[in-house]
């Protein structure tokens, strides 16, 4: 049988061929040193609160724990959180288990988010947590999802909301920058992070009454007007004025509620679509009451009878349909 010495030995007379083969015994040696270290982490979250839509933030309570070999790694002062506005002191828990180091870390971040309000208060959102280590990069530390262990507390994690999909998993961030390193190739960097993500939906119709009460009442009293004598001038056209003011103060305060926005929600939908109600019951007024002057009251009946009907049957229709689109 050929051994080892008698295949390669005759062959290694070549300096270059010595060459050769340490090259690839060094490129081995320093592709297997350069192997990032692995560090499983997973999450419990507590809560979720304070959804603040108008300054675009909510708060999290959530558990965070890493399991890593290298001693060099510590997560109660490196850890950094790039889509939070604050992070509080997190308490910190460290062990290990079966020859790993172990740390255990109870958090609390204010979170900043750009909340989706076109269907408001049909709302869908999508709320992102992402974790990362600010001072070791992918080179050095890349980030293994427990996708077993991480779940969420589900009687108490979000009041008025339910999770319809939770996920953890990791993912690379790339920075443009390379934060003042002037070496070679670090014009920008990459960093392993890990990434809490929930989507969640309002349990709405409560919501819905509670905040469009007021403008629906203030149209049904602009519309008693079309039961008015068509030459009672007073009511006919105080009532829908009266209306009309009490849907602008509706729509005040549920816009103090929300995030400036340039898109047309479904809350300035429904508002523009009162205002043109009350306006209708206005036009109508005013034809009825032209004919009731010009000695024509059979015609401003009918007119009035008609109008009444078109108005409140369109309004009605068109809101069933906005809230239908929107719900879907």
């Amino acid at each position: 049988m050929a051994t080892f010495r008698t295949l390669f030995l005759p062959n290694m007379k070549s300096p270059s061929l010595y060459a050769l083969l340490l090259c690839v015994m060094l490129c081995s040696f320093t592709t297997a040193q350069a192997q990032p270290d692995s560090v499983k982490v997973g999450t419990y979250v507590i809560s979720v609160h304070d959804i603040n839509f108008r300054d675009k933030e909510y708060t999290m309570r959530f558990w965070l724990w890493f399991l890593y070999n290298n001693p060099a790694f510590d997560f109660g002062s490196q850890l950094d959180i790039p889509n939070a506005k604050a992070i509080d002191q997190p308490e910190v828990i460290l062990d290990s288990i079966d020859g790993k180091a172990w740390a255990i870390m109870k958090m609390k971040a204010t979170m900043k988010e750009s909340w989706k309000v076109a269907d408001f208060p049909f709302d869908k959102q999508h709320l992102r947590v992402q974790i990362e280590n600010a001072l070791f990069d992918i080179n050095n530390l890349v980030f293994e999802p427990d996708l077993k262990g991480s779940t969420y507390d589900k009687a108490e994690a979000i009041d008025g909301w339910k999770i319809t999909r939770f996920n953890v998993s990791s993912k690379l961030n790339d920075y443009e920058t390379g934060f003042g390193d002037p070496r070679a190739h670090r014009d920008y960097q990459n960093f392993s992070a890990f990434v809490i993500e929930m989507d969640i939906e309002r349990n709405a119709w409560g919501l819905f009454l509670k905040i469009f009460i007021g403008m629906y009442i203030a149209f049904l009293i602009s519309v008693i007007s079309f039961t008015i004598q068509v030459q009672e001038l007073e009511p006919r056209f105080g009532l829908p004025v009266g209306g009309l003011f009490a849907t602008v103060g509706n729509k005040y305060i549920i816009d103090s509620i929300l995030p400036e926005t340039s898109a047309f929600t479904l809350v300035d939908t429904l508002h523009t679509l009162t205002f043109l109600g009350i306006f209708g019951t206005l036009v109508v007024s005013a034809i009825a009451l032209q004919y009731y002057d010009n000695g024509n009251k059979e015609a401003a009946k009918r007119i009035n009878k008609k109008g009444a009907k078109i108005v409140l049957w369109a309004y009605g229709i068109l809101n069933l349909i906005l809230v239908f689109l929107a719900i879907l």
